[in-house]
C-alpha cells in the first residue's frame, strides 16, 4: 500500500491489471544435478531502474506495477537471463555459470542507443548498429547521430576533426579503446581518424569524471571504444565506400578459430584521397589529399571451465596527408615560400595484452590484467614552420573485484602504471613585419620529456537495484612532474519513484597538458609562439553534475526526457591564448576558468522501427586570459540536434530499407579579439560574431538479406559553406596569415555509396 500511494502522489497512472506480483526463486544446477539457490541475484524489469534482490534463499517478490513483459535475472559470475512474462505469477529459473554456458539466443528488439538506467555514472551506451546510420569511416565520424558529443574542424588546412564534451576539447576527455588509454599525447590531433569505424563494436561514453579505475586524466568525460571480438564478429566482413570528393575506402576483418579456445582476427583498413578540390576559389585544397594502411591481428583465448579470458592485439599503421595550395608540389616546394604546403607523416605501432580471471570456486572474485605499449612518431611540415614529435608510452593495469557480504557491495581494487617517452621538436617561422615577404625570424624549440607515475586505487559499489546505487572511489598517484596527488570520485543514482532515475556526480582531474600536439593548427599560421614560463604547471579541475532521467508512455509508445546541468572548474589551466592574431601565447592560469554545460534531450520510441532524437544545448565557457575574461573563441553557445531513424522491417532474415536523417543548428561563436595595434585594419572582417548555420546529414540503406547490404548517403545537404576560411590565402607567406578561423564546413554537399558482404 506504501508504494501505491508514493506512486499515485507522483501520478503515475496503476491499474488493477498491473498490480499482479510476481515472485519465484533463483538457482544454479551443479554438476551433480543438486539445487543452489543463489543469494544476491540481480532481478530487474528490461529497461528500467526497477529491481530487487533476491534473498537469503534465492527466493524474490517483485511489483509489475507497469506491466512490464521482460525481466531480466543477473549474478557476477553467471550469464544473465532475459525472461518473457504472460501469466506467470511463480518463477523457478536457473542461471548457468559463465563456465558451463551453453548457446542461448534471445530475440529482441534493442535500442541502437541508449541511456544507462541502473549506472551510478551518466553512460550512454551506442551499439555497431547506431555507428551504421553515418558513413562513420573512421571514431572521430562516429558521433554525428549523438548529441552528447560536438564534432568540429580544428582548421581550413588538414580536415581534422575535432571532439568536444561539456564544451571542453578531446585532450579533457579520456579516450580509451578497451579500457587502456589510446588517444593522448602525440595521437591527440590526429588519433581519432586512425581508429576504422567498422572496426568498432560499440561505444560507451561517460559524461563528468569517469571511474578511478580507469586514470586520473578523465575531466570533462570518457568514451570507451569496444572493437570486434574474433569470436563473435563474423568470419568475413566487406566493407566498400566511395564519395563525390575523390575519397575511397576498403575494410576487411577475417576472422577463425584455431580451437575451441583459440581465436583470431585480422583487420585490414585502407583509405585513399587523390583529387584537388578548391570549391571556394581561394587557392587552397578544401582537403587534404591522404593515405592510410592500417593492420590490427587480435587474438582471443576463452577457457570458460576455469575462467580464463585474454585478448592480444598488434597493430601497425601509416597515414600521410598533403594539403596548402593546389599548385603545390612537395618535390619542388618543399619548406620553401614559393608555394604553401603541408604534409604530415604518420607511423604507429603499438600491442596490448589483457587477461582476465574469474574464480570457478567463487565467481564474484575476479582479477584483471592490462599491458600496453605504443610508438607513434608524426613528422610534419606546415608552410615553412616544422613540427616533428616521437612518443613511446607504457600502460599497465591490474584490477582485483569482489564482494562485501553479498552483491550489492561491490568493490575493485588496483595498481596502475604509466609512462611516457616525448621526443618533440619545433622550428617556429614568424614574421616581424609586413613589408617584406621574407622579413621574419625563426625559433627552435626543443620540448623532450618523460613521464612517469605509478598510483593506487580502491572504489566501492553499493547497488540494491530498488532505488539506489552508488560508486565512491579514490585514487593516489606519485608522477614526476605533478607530484602526490589523490583523485576522489563520487557518483550517485536515485530512483525517487518509478521510471524516474536522479544521478549526481563529482569528481576531480588532473593532466599534463601536450601544448604543441594538442594545437598543431597553430603551425598553419604565423604566429609566433610565445611561452611566457618555463614552469607550465599541471592542469587540475573539478567536475560536478547532475542529471535527470524520465521514462514515459507518450500516445502508447515509450518516451524519454534527460535534462544534464555539469559544471566544470579549473584550479589551473595552461592557457591558449589567440587574442593577439600576430601571437599564440601559453601560460599558467591567473584567475578563473570554467565550462558550464547544459543538455535538455527528448527521446521518442514511436514504434519498434521508427526513433526520435532531439537536443538542445546551451554552454558557458569562459577563461581569464592577459587580456581580461573572455568566452573561448570558436565554441558554439548554443546547438540543436534532431535525428530521425526509420526501420521498414525489424525481422530478422527479411530484406528492408533502413533511413536516417541528423539536423544540426550551430549558433554564434566568438572569433579571437584582435587587440593588436593597427588589428582592425587588418582583419576587420573577424571582429563580429560568426553567423549560425545548419546542416543535414542524411543515409539510405537497402538491406538485401542478412549478408549483403547498400548504402547511399549524403552530408551537408543544405551545402552551408563558410566564407574566406583562410585569412590572407593570397599572400600565406606574410604576417597575418591564419587558417584556424573555422567555425562551420569549408566545402559544399557531398555525397558518399558503399556496401557490406558478410559471410556467417
Amino acid at each position: 500500500m506504501k508504494y501505491f500511494l508514493t506512486n499515485l502522489i507522483f501520478l503515475i497512472p496503476l491499474t488493477i491489471i498491473s498490480q499482479a506480483n510476481i515472485s519465484g526463486i533463483v538457482l544454479e544446477k551443479s554438476s551433480t544435478e543438486s539445487e543452489i539457490v543463489l543469494p544476491g541475484a540481480n532481478v530487474y524489469w528490461m529497461d528500467t531502474a526497477k529491481g530487487v534482490v533476491t534473498n537469503l534463499d534465492g527466493e524474490f517478490n517483485i511489483s509489475n506495477s507497469g506491466n512490464y513483459n521482460k525481466l531480466i535475472i543477473s549474478y557476477v559470475g553467471f550469464k544473465s537471463d532475459t525472461i518473457n512474462i504472460e501469466n506467470q505469477t511463480f518463477i523457478k529459473h536457473y542461471l548457468k555459470p559463465e563456465s558451463t554456458l551453453d548457446a542461448v539466443n534471445i530475440k529482441a528488439i534493442s535500442k541502437t542507443s541508449s541511456v544507462s538506467y541502473l549506472t551510478s555514472q551518466n553512460i550512454i551506451n551506442v551499439s555497431s548498429e547506431e555507428l551504421l546510420k553515418a558513413a562513420c569511416c573512421n571514431l572521430s565520424e562516429s558521433f554525428e547521430t549523438n548529441p552528447s558529443i560536438d564534432v568540429n574542424f580544428t582548421d581550413a588546412i588538414t580536415g581534422v576533426k575535432q571532439i568536444q564534451m561539456l564544451g571542453l576539447t578531446s585532450p579533457y576527455i579520456l579516450i580509451t579503446t578497451e579500457n587502456i588509454p589510446t588517444i593522448r599525447g602525440a595521437s591527440q590531433t590526429y588519433g581519432l581518424s586512425l581508429i576504422p569505424g567498422t572496426w568498432v563494436e560499440s561505444l560507451q561514453i561517460t559524461k563528468g569524471v569517469g571511474s578511478v579505475v580507469n586514470g586520473y586524466e578523465s575531466i570533462s568525460g570518457q568514451i570507451n571504444a569496444e572493437l570486434q571480438k574474433p569470436n563473435s564478429d563474423f568470419p568475413l566482413f566487406f566493407n566498400t565506400y566511395l564519395n563525390t570528393m575523390g575519397k575511397f575506402e576498403l575494410n576487411t576483418h577475417y576472422n577463425t578459430k584455431i580451437s575451441n579456445k583459440l581465436s583470431t582476427g585480422l583487420y585490414f583498413h585502407f583509405n585513399n584521397h587523390d583529387e584537388s578540390h578548391d570549391t571556394n576559389q581561394d587557392g587552397f585544397l578544401d582537403l587534404p589529399l591522404s593515405k592510410q594502411i592500417n593492420f590490427l591481428n587480435r587474438w582471443q583465448y576463452t577457457d570458460l571451465e576455469r575462467g580464463l579470458v585474454g585478448f592480444l592485439n598488434f597493430r601497425y599503421l601509416e597515414d600521410d596527408k598533403q594539403s596548402g595550395e593546389v599548385d603545390f608540389d612537395p618535390e619542388l616546394h618543399r619548406l620553401t615560400t614559393n608555394y604553401w604546403g603541408s604534409e604530415v607523416n604518420t607511423e604507429r605501432f603499438d600491442t596490448s595484452i589483457k587477461f582476465g580471471y574469474v574464480n570457478p570456486d567463487i565467481t564474484y572474485q575476479t582479477v584483471g590484467f592490462q599491458l600496453a605499449y605504443s610508438d607513434h612518431s608524426q613528422n610534419s611540415y606546415f608552410g615553412i614552420n616544422q613540427y616533428d614529435i616521437s612518443h613511446q608510452s607504457i600502460f599497465s593495469n591490474i584490477i582485483y573485484n569482489s564482494i562485501l557480504g553479498d552483491t550489492r557491495h561491490k568493490i575493485k581494487t588496483g595498481l596502475n602504471f604509466n609512462s611516457d617517452r616525448y621526443k618533440e621538436n619545433v622550428v617556429n617561422a614568424f614574421y616581424t613585419a609586413i613589408i617584406s615577404p621574407n622579413d621574419y625570424a625563426t625559433e627552435f624549440i626543443n620540448n623532450d620529456r618523460s613521464e612517469n607515475s605509478i598510483g593506487a586505487f580502491f572504489e566501492y559499489n553499493f547497488d540494491n537495484l530498488s532505488n539506489l546505487n552508488l560508486t565512491a572511489g579514490i585514487r593516489a598517484d606519485e608522477h614526476n612532474k605533478m607530484g602526490t596527488f589523490l583523485t576522489p570520485r563520487f557518483h550517485l543514482r536515485y530512483t525517487p519513484v518509478e521510471k524516474s532515475v536522479i544521478r549526481l556526480s563529482f569528481g576531480r582531474g588532473k593532466r599534463m597538458a601536450n601544448i604543441f600536439a594538442e594545437n598543431q593548427n597553430l603551425f598553419a599560421t604565423t604566429r609566433e609562439i610565445i611561452l611566457t614560463t618555463d614552469d607550465l604547471k599541471s592542469e587540475d579541475a573539478w567536475n560536478y553534475g547532475v542529471s535527470f532521467l524520465q521514462n514515459f508512455n507518450l500516445f502508447n509508445s515509450k518516451a524519454e526526457l534527460v535534462f544534464d546541468y555539469y559544471y566544470t572548474n579549473f584550479t589551473n589551466q595552461v592557457v591558449v591564448d589567440w587574442e593577439n592574431p600576430f601571437e599564440i601565447s601559453f601560460y599558467n592560469l591567473d584567475g578563473k576558468s570554467y565550462a558550464s554545460s547544459f543538455q535538455s534531450q527528448f527521446n521518442y520510441y514511436i514504434s519498434e522501427n521508427i526513433d526520435l532524437k532531439l537536443a538542445y544545448k546551451l554552454y558557458d565557457v569562459k577563461t581569464d586570459y592577459n587580456s581580461g575574461s573572455l568566452r573561448k573563441p570558436m565554441t558554439p553557445k548554443e546547438r540543436i540536434f534532431l535525428n530521425f531513424s526509420v526501420n521498414s522491417n525489424i525481422n530478422e532474415n527479411k530484406s528492408q530499407w533502413k533511413f536516417d536523417t541528423t539536423f544540426n543548428w550551430i549558433g554564434e561563436q566568438r572569433y579571437p579579439y584582435p587587440i593588436a595595434e593597427n588589428t582592425t585594419s587588418i582583419i576587420p572582417i573577424y571582429q563580429a560574431p560568426t553567423p549560425d548555420f545548419t546542416t543535414v546529414n542524411s543515409q539510405l540503406t537497402r538491406v538485401f538479406s542478412e549478408k549483403f547490404e547498400f548504402y547511399i548517403g549524403a552530408e551537408n545537404l543544405t551545402n552551408t559553406k563558410q566564407k574566406n576560411p583562410i585569412f590572407m590565402s593570397e599572400n600565406p607567406f606574410n604576417q597575418g596569415f591564419d587558417t584556424t578561423f573555422v567555425y562551420g564546413p569549408i566545402f559544399g554537399s557531398m555525397y558518399y555509396a558503399g556496401l557490406r558482404f558478410k559471410i556467417y
